[in-house]
C-alpha cells in the first residue's frame, strides 16, 4: 500500500500531470491528421524525455499513445478520412452520422466509448497482467494466422449488398500489400523493375488515398450548393446518459475483445476494431442500418481499439514484448530511463509500474476533457465550404503522405490509389475491404509462412492446435452464414419483382 501511495504522489505531481496532458494533446492532434499518426508523435516525443525524470517521461509517452489512438476518430467522423488505421472501421457509420447532422453525437459517443474501453483494459491489466500475458504468449504463428484469418472473414460483413464486390476489394488489398520486397526471403514481388516500388505501398498512404482523394474529387465537381446545403444545420449536442447506458453491454463486450486482441503481439487496433464492428453488426436486430449511421457502429470499434492500449501494455510490461511500433517506442523510452520490462519488473520497479497505471488513468481523464470541450469546436469545421475544405485536406494529406517515408513517390501513389477508389465508389464497390486486406495481409502471410517453416512444410500444424482450429472454424462459419443471408435477400427481392 505504501508503494502505491508513493507512486500516486509521483504520478499526480503537477509536472507529471502536465506532461501527460501535453502528450495527450499532441497525440490527439497527430492522430486526427491523416498520415501523421501517434507513432510519428511518439518518435518526436521520445528525445524530449531524455532530460526528464522517469515518471513524467513515461507519462508523456503514454499520454501521446493514448491521445493518438483516440484522435483518429475525429477526422474519421467529420470528414470520412480515418486519422489512423484503427479508426478505419469508425468511418463506416461515423461519417454517415455527420451527413445526417449528428456529428457531435458521434464524436461524443466515440470519446466516451474510447475512455470506457481504455479504463476497462487498464483494470484488466492491473488485476490479471500475469495470467493474460501467459495466455497471450501461448499464441504461436499458427494461432495468430487463424485469428487473423477470422478477422479477414469480416470482409463478408463489410461488402454491402454484394459479397462478390466485397471479396474483389479484399483480394485487391491483399495483392497491394504483396508489392515490394518479400520480408522473409528478400525477393522482389510485382515491382516491374521500379526502384520506388521496392519499398512497397505503405498502409497509411493507401488509406489516405482511399478515403481522402474521393472526398476531394467529390468536393470539386458537381453542384456545390447541394453539397454545402447538407451541413448548414450543425447541432453541438452530446449523447444522453440513457443513450449510452443502453449500449453498456456492447461497450463491455467490445472492450473485452479489444483487450484480448491487444495482448497478442503482432495484432493491433485495426484488427480489434473491425472484429468489434462485425460483432456489433451481427448482434444487432437492425443489421441493415449499419453503414448508414448506426451509433453501434461507432461505439464498437472505438471501445475495442482503445481497449487495445491496455492490452498491448500487458506483454510489454510482463514480458518485454512490444505488440506494435508504437509500444516499441514506449519500450525504448522505458529502457532509456533504466526501467527494464520483464518478469522482474514488478520486483525492481514496482513504484514506476504503479505510477504508469495512474498515468494511464490521468491520460484518459485528459482525453475526455479535451475531446468534450473540443467537440463544440470540431463540428464547426463542417461550416467551411466543401471546396475550401477540400483544398486544406489535400495539403494536409500530401504532407502526411510525404512524411511517412519522406518520399515524393508516396504522394503519387496516394493520388493513383485515390482516383481508383473514386471509380470504385462510383461503381458502388466498397473500399473498406481493401484497407482490411492491407492491414491483415502482412500478418496473415508472415505467420502462415513462419508456421509452415517451423513444421518443415507440414500443414498439420494448423490441425494440431485447438485454438487455431476454433478460429478457422469460426471463419468458415461466418462465410457460410453471410452467404446464406445474401441468398435469402436476393430470393426475397426476386419474389417481390415477380409479384
Amino acid at each position: 500500500m505504501d508503494i502505491f501511495i508513493q507512486a500516486a504522489s509521483l504520478a499526480l505531481d503537477p509536472w507529471a500531470i502536465g506532461a501527460v496532458g501535453l502528450g495527450t494533446l499532441v497525440g490527439l492532434i497527430f492522430g486526427s491528421i491523416p498520415g501523421l499518426t501517434f507513432t510519428v508523435a511518439l518518435a518526436l516525443a521520445l528525445p524530449i524525455t531524455f532530460s526528464m525524470e522517469s515518471v513524467p517521461a513515461t507519462g508523456l509517452l503514454l499520454g501521446t499513445y493514448i491521445g493518438g489512438m483516440t484522435g483518429g476518430s475525429v477526422s474519421a467522423i467529420l470528414l470520412g478520412i480515418p486519422g489512423t488505421p484503427s479508426a478505419a472501421a469508425t468511418v463506416l457509420d461515423g461519417y454517415p452520422m455527420t451527413l445526417k447532422g449528428e456529428a457531435s453525437i458521434a464524436l461524443g459517443t466515440a470519446v466516451i466509448a474510447s475512455v470506457f474501453g481504455g479504463i476497462f483494459s487498464l483494470i484488466v491489466m492491473i488485476v490479471s497482467v500475469d495470467l493474460v500475458s501467459r495466455m497471450a504468449i501461448g499464441f504461436g504463428p499458427a494461432e495468430i494466422f487463424a485469428l487473423v484469418l477470422f478477422g479477414l472473414s469480416t470482409i463478408c460483413g463489410l461488402c454491402g449488398g454484394s459479397m462478390l464486390k466485397g471479396l474483389i476489394s479484399g483480394v485487391l488489398g491483399l495483392m497491394i500489400m504483396t508489392v515490394g520486397l518479400d520480408q522473409i526471403e528478400g525477393v522482389q514481388r510485382m515491382t516491374f523493375g521500379s526502384v520506388n516500388l521496392l519499398q512497397g505501398v505503405n498502409l497509411l498512404v493507401a488509406m489516405i488515398g482511399l478515403f481522402a482523394v474521393p472526398f476531394i474529387i467529390e468536393a470539386c465537381v458537381g453542384d456545390m450548393e447541394a453539397k454545402n446545403a447538407r451541413v448548414v444545420r450543425i447541432r453541438a449536442q452530446l449523447p444522453s446518459a440513457k443513450l449510452l447506458m443502453g449500449r453498456f453491454w456492447l461497450m463491455l463486450r467490445c472492450s473485452v475483445l479489444g483487450t484480448g486482441i491487444g495482448a497478442i503481439p503482432g495484432t493491433g487496433g485495426a484488427i480489434a476494431s473491425f472484429l468489434a464492428y462485425d460483432h456489433a453488426r451481427r448482434m444487432s436486430k437492425d443489421k441493415q442500418s449499419f453503414g448508414r449511421g448506426n451509433l453501434d457502429g461507432v461505439i464498437a470499434p472505438e471501445s475495442a481499439n482503445n481497449a487495445v492500449t491496455g492490452g498491448t501494455l500487458i506483454p510489454l510490461l510482463s514480458l518485454g514484448i512490444p505488440g506494435d511500433p508504437a509500444t516499441a517506442i514506449v519500450l525504448a523510452g522505458l529502457m532509456i530511463h533504466g526501467i527494464m520490462p520483464g518478469p522482474a519488473l514488478f520486483l525492481n520497479h514496482a513504484t514506476e509500474v504503479y505510477s504508469m497505471y495512474v498515468a494511464v488513468l490521468v491520460a484518459y481523464v485528459w482525453v475526455l476533457g479535451l475531446q468534450l470541450i473540443g467537440i463544440r469546436l470540431f463540428v464547426h469545421v463542417l461550416r467551411i465550404k466543401r471546396e475550401l475544405l477540400a483544398v486544406v485536406v489535400l495539403i494536409l494529406c500530401a504532407i502526411g503522405a510525404y512524411s511517412v517515408r519522406n518520399s515524393a513517390f508516396d504522394i503519387y501513389a496516394m493520388g493513383v490509389i485515390g482516383v481508383a477508389a473514386y471509380v470504385f465508389v462510383s461503381l458502388q464497390v466498397p473500399v473498406t475491404p481493401i484497407i482490411l486486406g492491407m492491414v491483415l495481409g502482412p500478418t496473415l502471410e508472415n505467420e502462415f509462412r513462419t508456421a509452415v517453416m517451423l513444421s518443415d512444410g507440414n500443414l498439420n500444424i494448423f490441425l494440431h492446435s485447438p485454438i487455431a482450429m476454433i478460429f478457422i472454424g469460426l471463419a468458415l462459419l461466418v462465410i457460410v452464414l453471410q452467404s446464406i443471408s445474401e441468398l435469402r435477400v436476393r430470393r426475397s427481392i426476386q419474389q417481390k419483382v415477380n409479384s
